[in-house]
This record gives structure tokens, sequence and C-alpha cells, in this order.
């Protein structure tokens, strides 16, 4: 009997064992399960963190980009220029093209608003020939419009107008000297009679110099430096950064 009891009593105890690790077991396993699924759950948490990292780079690219400002280029601002065509009194007639550019940058508010070499472009707008004795050449034109950073802009300027020089000084010494050789000539064939009626013809014959011959024409070739003024506010687009 007391073995028997002995036995009993092994038994139960054995059977309890393997129950508790079996329970010990199974709640490692639940832990384990719950663990992964709590890491699970997690990672698409930060996985969703990823599309506003991306959707940021846009808005960073666009403010990398270039800055523009409208800046207003008062009435009145000088203008220096060199032609880079060439225009004529005797060569060029009305509504031919005229060409320029800027020789010095126009700063505007600490900015370059229209740089050197800006291009500028117009046409002429009146053309006289040198006369005979009357009329000195003329040549009038005036500039449109101009381009800086691939733009184009229309522009109100002064027109620009340009006269011969008069040759006033150098007609008078051609009559002078037609009158003088008249003198000799004359005095030599009659004296003093002969003297002023060479005087008469000497005179004639320089003032028909001057008839035949025409004035000085106005010629401005490429490279010849003009300025204007605008007229009119001139607004234009500048990069700031």
């Amino acid at each position: 009997m007391k073995l028997l009891l002995s036995l009993t009593i092994a038994i139960a105890l054995a059977t309890s064992a393997c129950g508790t690790s079996a329970s010990d077991a199974t709640d490692a396993e639940l832990e384990s399960a719950d663990g992964a699924s709590a890491g699970a759950a997690t990672r698409p948490e930060t996985a969703s963190t990823r599309p506003e990292t991306a959707s940021a780079r846009p808005e960073t690219a666009k403010s990398a980009g270039p800055v523009y400002r409208e800046v207003t280029i008062p009435a009145g601002t000088t203008l220096p220029l060199s032609l880079t065509s060439a225009i004529a009194s005797d060569t060029s007639a009305v509504e031919d093209r005229v060409m320029a550019e800027l020789t010095r940058t126009i700063v505007v508010d600490g900015l370059d608003a229209l740089p050197a070499g800006t291009q500028l472009t117009g046409y002429v707008t009146d053309v006289d020939e040198s006369g005979r004795v009357k009329g000195r050449a003329m040549i009038a034109f005036r500039l449109t419009s101009l381009r800086v950073a691939d733009l184009d802009y229309d522009v109100q300027v002064a027109p620009s107008s340009y006269l011969a020089e008069a040759t006033k000084g150098e007609d008078a010494t051609k009559i002078g000297i037609g009158a003088g050789a008249g003198a000799v000539i004359g005095g030599l064939l009659g004296g003093k009679s002969g003297a002023a009626k060479g005087a008469v013809v000497g005179g004639g014959a320089g003032t028909g110099v001057v008839l035949a011959t025409r004035g000085e024409d106005v010629r401005l070739g490429s490279g010849t430096d003009v300025t204007t003024r605008l007229t009119s506010p001139l607004i234009v687009r500048v990069r700031v950064s």
C-alpha cells in the first residue's frame, strides 16, 4: 500500500510540472506573437512618414529657383548709346532701321535695370540732304524698342536729330579768292578800271563755285556715340537672386 501511494504522489507531481511547463511555453508564445504584432504595427507608421519627406522635395526645389522683381526706370533717365548701324543724310531714307547698344549700365535701387550692351532698335524719321548755298544736311531717328534678358520692351525716348556743320566761313573764303583773282587779272588788262571790272568778274566766279558745291552731309558710322533720354517710365523685369 505504501508503495502504491508513493507512486500515485509521484505521478501527480509529474503531471503538475508538465502542466506548468506547457502553460509557460504557451504564455511565451503569446508574448512573442504580441511582440511581433506590436513591431509589425509600428512599421507602417514609419513607412507612412516617407511620402511626407518625399512631398517636401518639390517645395525645396521650387524655392531654389531664380527670383525676379519689376523695376521702374523713371522718365528723364539718360541713355548713353553707341550706334551699331551706320546712317547718313545722303544714303539713308525714312524708315530705315537704326540699331544701338547701351554703353553704361543703368542702375535703379541698387539693381542693374539695364546692363551695358542692352540692344535698342528704331528707325530713321527724317532726312534732308545738303542744299546749295542754303540748307544744311540733317538726319533724325527715334529708338522704339529694347531687348534685355531675352525679353523685348517698347520704349519711349526723345528723338535724336543731327545737323551738318555750317560752311559759311568756307563759302566766304571761296568768294574772296575769286574776287582777288579777278582784281589781279583786271589790273593787268586795264589799270584801275580793269581791276574794278575784274573784281566783279572774280567775285562772280567765286560765287559760282559756291553755288555749284553742295554743303557737308551728316554721316554717323557704326560706333558713333549718341545720347537719348526716356520720355516715359520703363518697367523691366530684373533677376534679383
